[in-house]
């Protein structure tokens, strides 16, 4: 398997990071890798991003700015834990209410977990699901986010078209994920920490460095920033854009259903 990223043709379905699968194998693969990291995943994130992806999903939520009221509705696609729902929730003064949907059902139980110690229960509905095939009516929500999970859905057109169907007119897309570095010595840095550091601190961390591995693998495979806008745009998004942070380490994609 090339080490080369996809483009906004496709390839994602088939790459378990450089490794090449058959069609229909990658969903199996990427939910063992969560259910492994599922109680550390919180620890997983900051060894990844090197504590930065608290503060890009802050913005991803300030970019959001969810209205402060109870019909507020939000679809969090790949969001198990609850990390994004919970800002949401906190920054509508605990008036949206959020939608965790993840395929992984351990993901989903840490989260509901999280959300008891909180006192967000109310504010949260927990459902497993695949994001590819959405179990909700055309026009159901007011947003639709997902942070650093999009590259681990297969069919990742299947999931932005789904998207969209379940959006209401006027709703919005945001999808926060690692991406392409466009500072030349930043990227010389990252690579080395990705490849040498990330997955000896996860087998630190868990035992086991191959989860890891994979993650740091695939975002290397992940379509970069015009491509993956590109995708969405195909989805039939409007005003699409995306802000780099850190360099592109992560960038934040946006689209309008109009």
């Amino acid at each position: 398997m090339s080490e080369s990223r996809t483009s906004a043709d496709g390839g994602m379905e088939t790459s378990y990071g450089f490794r090449q699968v058959a069609d229909g194998e990658k969903q199996g693969l990427v939910n063992q890798v969560f259910h492994k990291v599922a109680k550390r995943y919180d620890i997983m994130n900051d060894v990844m991003s090197m504590g930065m992806h608290r503060a890009w999903k802050d913005a991803m939520i300030s970019a959001l700015s969810p209205r402060k009221e109870s019909g507020y509705k939000v679809l969090d696609v790949a969001g198990g834990t609850g990390d994004i729902a919970f800002r949401i929730v906190e920054a509508s003064g605990r008036q949206a209410h959020a939608t965790v949907l993840d395929i992984n059902g351990s993901m989903l139980g840490v989260g509901a977990e999280r959300a008891e110690k909180k006192k967000l229960s109310g504010n949260l509905t927990f459902v497993e699901a695949n994001a590819e095939e959405l179990p909700f009516e055309a026009g159901s929500f007011d947003a639709y986010t997902i942070a650093f999970g999009i590259r681990n859905v297969p069919r990742i057109d299947a999931a932005l078209s789904e998207a969209y169907r379940v959006l209401k007119r006027g709703g919005r897309l945001l999808v926060l994920e690692f991406s392409e570095v466009d500072m030349p010595l930043l990227d010389k840095i990252y690579d080395a920490w990705s490849f040498n550091a990330i997955p000896q601190f996860g087998k630190a961390i868990t035992g086991d460095a191959e989860p890891y591995q994979y993650l740091v693998e695939s975002i290397r495979k992940f379509p970069n920033q015009e491509n993956f806008a590109a995708m969405i745009r195909q989805a039939g998004f409007s005003r699409v854009t995306f802000t780099n942070y850190t360099g592109g380490i992560a960038a934040l994609h946006s689209g309008w259903k109009l």
